[in-house]
C-alpha cells in the first residue's frame, strides 16, 4: 500500500510521527535543478538521546556555579557513562535499519551517535522525506522540505537525524585586506580615532596584549575546528592547509613549525588547494595560534560544511580521549536565525560536554556587525552569530589595533559593508545565563543572552600578517580571535599545570566575576557595530561590558595572575 503524502510531498503515514526540529525549507531563490539519484549511497547520522536519569546537565550547572579550583571536570570516559546513549536505544536503530535496508556503518554511545548508510531511495523511505538536487547562486546542494518522520516507537528516541540535506551550514568569519576608501600607501588606513594602521605579526599583537613571558603552551593541546566543501556525492572538495606554507611562515617568525596534525571527521579531510577561501581560514587558526603557543599540540578536525559534518567535527573534538583538546577554537558561524534547530540544539548540546570535561570554547562573533548578514541578504535587525551565541562559548569579538609609544589604544572595528565589523549584540535563542545577570545586556523580546564575552585585535586593516598558498597576505575577522584567545589560555594553561592546577574549562562565569582591581580587561569605549549605519548605532562600545567587545581586550600577564 502507498504511503500517504503531506502538502510538502514527503511521505508520511498514521505510523509515523514528524522528528520536531527538522524541518526545512529551501535556501532563498533557491531553484529545483533536478532529482537525486535513487541509486547513490549517503551516510547520515542519528543522535539519540541521553541515557535514561543522566544526571549530566544538573553536574555541569553546578560546576559552573563553582570557582577554578573547586571543580572537578569530568573524564571523557565518565562523560560517555553519564551522558551517553542507551544500549536499548541503539538495538531500536539496528532494527530500524535492518527493516529499511541500511546498514549500521559506525556507533558511538559516548557521543549518542549511530551512522546508518543506504540509497537514496531507502533513506527516504525510512525518514519519509523527498530528496532534490537545489541551486542558490553558486550552492548545489541535496536538500528537502518539511519535516523528517519517524516511527512512533522511535519518537523521543532519535533527537536528530543528519545528513540527508547537505547545503552549507555555515561560513568562515575572516576578512581580507582590501583597497578601502581612507586606505593609504602600503596598506594603512587613515582612522580619525588612530591615524595611521598598520599589520601586525601575531607575536606583535600578543606583545600589545602583554602575553606572559617565559611560556610556549608546553603540554597542552589546542583543537581548530574548520569545515570542508562538499560536491554531489557528499565528499569533501576542498578546505586545508599546506605544510610547506607553515614551514615556511613560522621560520619567517623565528620559530619552530609547531606539531599539528589532521583528523578527518564525518568524511572531512585535509585538502588545500581548491578553495583559497577555505584555506586562508584553516591556515589563519593554525598561524595565529601556533605562533602565540608555538610548543602546543594542534589538532585540526576537519569536518563537512554541513549540519552534520560540524556538530560531528566538535564532538569528535570534545571527546577524543587520544589527544585530549583542552581548548578548542572555532572561527565558523552565521546568524541564530539561519541555523536549523538541529544545528542550535546540537552544538550547544556539545558545547555543554566540553564544559563537562574542562575544555573552552572560543567561538567566533562573527563580521558583519550587528546585522550579522551581508548587505544582499539583510533583513534590516539585528541577529546574534552562532555558535558564539550559546552560553557555553567563550565569543570572541573584534577590535581596530594601534600600537602607541605607551603601548597601544583600540576602538570597535567597523570598517562598514567592505571593511567588515564586529558581530555583537543579543541572543532571539539563548535566554540571558546567570554570569550574565550583572552586566548591562539590552533588553530584548526574547532570548537575552549578550554576545560576545571577550575581543582582541580583528580590523583587517590592523590585522595578521600571514602565508597562503605561497603567498604573504594581511587577514583580520573574528576568525583571529578565536585562535588568538584559545593560545592565549593554552599559556596560562601551560602555567596552572605546572603549579599542580587543572584545566580552565568553562571559563565564561570566572571572567565575568573578575574584579576590576585585576585589570585582566583594556575596556574599549569607543565606537560601534551597526556595520550599515541605519540602526542609529546599534550597538555602541561604553564602560564594561558592552555587545561589540564584551569584556574588552586581554591583558594577558594579569589575566594569567587572576586565573
Amino acid at each position: 500500500m502507498a504511503q500517504k503524502k503531506d502538502r510538502t510531498g514527503n511521505a508520511g503515514s498514521k505510523s509515523r510521527v514528524p522528528l520536531p526540529g527538522s524541518e526545512r525549507s529551501p535556501l532563498r531563490s533557491a531553484k529545483v535543478v533536478g532529482s537525486v539519484d535513487p541509486d547513490l549511497r549517503v551516510e547520515i547520522t542519528l543522535q539519540l538521546r541521553r541515557r535514561t536519569g543522566s544526571q549530566l546537565e544538573q553536574r555541569v550547572s553546578q560546576m559552573a556555579t563553582q570557582r577554578l579550583d573547586e571543580r572537578t571536570y569530568l573524564t571523557r570516559e565518565e562523560l560517555g557513562r553519564l551522558g551517553g546513549a542507551e544500549q536499548a536505544d541503539i538495538s531500536a536503530i539496528d532494527a530500524f535499519a535492518h527493516d529499511h535496508n541500511l546498514s549500521v556503518s559506525e556507533v558511538s554511545i559516548a557521543r549518542r551517535t549511530v551512522k546508518l548508510v543506504g540509497r537514496v531511495a531507502d533513506l527516504s523511505t525510512a525518514f519519509g522525506v523527498t530528496l532534490k538536487r537545489y541551486r542558490a547562486g553558486a550552492v548545489s546542494y541535496r536538500g528537502r522540505r518539511g519535516p523528517i518522520y519517524l516511527p512512533k516507537e522511535l519518537a523521543g528516541v532519535v533527537e536528530r537525524v543528519l545528513g540527508l540535506d547537505d547545503r552549507p551550514a555555515v561560513t568562515p568569519h575572516y576578512r581580507v585586506l582590501r583597497s578601502v576608501k581612507g586606505r593609504q600607501k602600503g596598506g594603512q588606513r587613515k582612522d580619525s580615532a588612530h591615524g595611521s594602521l598598520r599589520s601586525f605579526s601575531p607575536l606583535e599583537v600578543a606583545k600589545l596584549y602583554n602575553f606572559p613571558a617565559g611560556l610556549d603552551g608546553t603540554g597542552q593541546t589546542i583543537g581548530l575546528i574548520e569545515l570542508n566543501d562538499v560536491n554531489n556525492k557528499g565528499s569533501a572538495t576542498g578546505a586545508g592547509y599546506s605544510k610547506t606554507d607553515l614551514d615556511s611562515y613560522f621560520a619567517g617568525l623565528g620559530l619552530a613549525t609547531p606539531n599539528v596534525n589532521a583528523v578527518g571527521v564525518d568524511g572531512g579531510a585535509n585538502v588545500p588547494g581548491p578553495d583559497l577561501n577555505a584555506d586562508s581560514e584553516v591556515t589563519l587558526d593554525i598561524e595565529v595560534a601556533g605562533a602565540v603557543a608555538p610548543k602546543a599540540n594542534i589538532v585540526v578536525y576537519f569536518g563537512t560544511n554541513t549540519t552534520d559534518g560540524f556538530i560531528q567535527a566538535l564532538t569528535s573534538a570534545i571527546h577524543d580521549d587520544v589527544r585530549k583538546p583542552s581548548l578548542i577554537s572555532i572561527s565558523w558561524g552565521g546568524p541564530e536565525e539561519s541555523s536549523t534547530q538541529q544545528l542550535l540544539t546540537g552544538l550547544d548540546q556539545a558545547l555543554q560536554e566540553a564544559a563537562a570535561v574542562g575544555v573552552t570554547v572560543c567561538a567566533a562573533a562573527g563580521d558583519n556587525g550587528s546585522a550579522d548578514m551581508d548587505k544582499s541578504e539583510w533583513d534590516g535587525v539585528t541577529h546574534a552569530d552562532f555558535p558564539a551565541s550559546s552560553p557555553w562559548a567563550l565569543g570572541c569579538g573584534g577590535t581596530t589595533l594601534q600600537a602607541t609609544g605607551s603601548g597601544s589604544s583600540e576602538t570597535v572595528w567597523n570598517g562598514g559593508p567592505q571593511g567588515g565589523a564586529t558581530g555583537g549584540g543579543v541572543s532571539n535563542v539563548f535566554a540571558r545565563p546567570a554570569y550574565q545577570l550583572k552586566v548591562n545586556v539590552p533588553q530584548q523580546s526574547k532570548g537575552g543572552r549578550g554576545l560576545p564575552d571577550v575581543s582582541g585585535n580583528a580590523d583587517p586593516a590592523s590585522g595578521y600578517q600571514v602565508l597562503i598558498q605561497g603567498a604573504s597576505k594581511v587577514l583580520g575577522g573574528t576568525s583571529a580571535v578565536a585562535p588568538l584567545w584559545a593560545g592565549l589560555l593554552a599559556l596560562i594553561s601551560q602555567q596552572r599545570a605546572g603549579k599542580g592546577k587543572g584545566p580552565l574549562g568553562f571559563l565564561n562565569p570566572i571572567l565575568y566575576g573578575l574584579p576590576s582591581s585585576a585589570n585582566a580587561f583594556q575596556d574599549v569605549v569607543n565606537g560601534n557595530n551597526d556595520i550599515f549605519g541605519t540602526l542609529r548605532g546599534k550597538y555602541p562600545a561604553g564602560p564594561g561590558w558592552d555587545p561589540c567587545t564584551g569584556l574588552g581586550t586581554p591583558n594577558g600577564t594579569n589575566l594569567s595572575a587572576a586565573l
